[in-house]
């Protein structure tokens, strides 16, 4: 699954949310955050383990892409 960096750092912003914040908050470990929002990719398991550490939906970081 394709995920927007950007947006997922505006989610932090907006929350005043450190990556280690984040990580304890999603289940997730920071250094796997980081390889995340490098990459730009990750698994819809992880997706949604970030969308409930952000308190979001998925759509709101993913990249929709055209077929």
């Amino acid at each position: 699954m394709k995920i927007s960096k950007q947006q997922i750092e505006l989610l932090m912003a907006m929350q005043n949310l450190s990556a280690g914040q984040l990580a304890e908050r999603s289940g997730i470990s920071r250094q796997n955050i980081s390889t995340i929002k490098t990459r730009g990719t990750c698994t819809t398991t992880t997706a949604a383990k970030l969308a409930k550490g952000l308190g979001c939906s998925v759509e709101k970081f993913t990249i929709i892409e055209e077929v």
